[in-house]
């Protein structure tokens, strides 16, 4: 797999608002609500998206239910690596498994247009391996 870059980091939170207060207020990290609870920006130097992300919706993503699975360590934080297309998120994710490691969702193109998958690492990180089309649109009109 040939990673392109960082697309997004963040935080998965149990209380939105002292994580909001903390990032926001005290880190000064200017963020927007774009849904209920989901605090994000674009504008933090050296990282394509920052937020706060709900364990809420983090397990609604990931497992198709507000409910993080109890046999599962709840993340801490969760990171995604941008790969170059579409197809490459599956490739990506049938590597991670053949080296023994559980995928907790397979590829799949969310309604946004953006592929993912997602595992676990051993830190308890919720790693997505992704390809978010408009983040490579903008670093190819920055390279010209």
């Amino acid at each position: 797999m040939k990673i392109s870059f960082v697309a997004g980091f963040g935080p998965i939170v149990r209380d939105v608002e002292a994580s909001h207060r903390f990032w926001s207020d005290a880190l000064g990290i200017e963020m927007s609500e774009l849904s209920p609870g989901y605090y994000a920006t674009d504008h933090v130097d050296g990282v394509k998206h920052f937020s706060l992300w709900p364990l809420s919706e983090a397990a609604e993503n990931t497992f198709g239910t507000p409910e993080w699975p109890q046999d599962i360590p709840v993340p801490q934080a969760g990171i995604e690596f941008d790969v170059e297309s579409h197809e490459a998120v599956a490739e990506a994710a049938a590597e991670f498994e053949a080296k023994g490691y559980r995928i907790l969702r397979a590829a799949r193109l969310e309604e946004w247009q953006q592929t993912t998958a997602r595992l676990l690492s051993p830190e308890g990180l919720l790693v997505g391996i992704s390809h978010t089309p408009w983040m490579h649109e903008a670093a190819q009109a920055d390279a010209s």
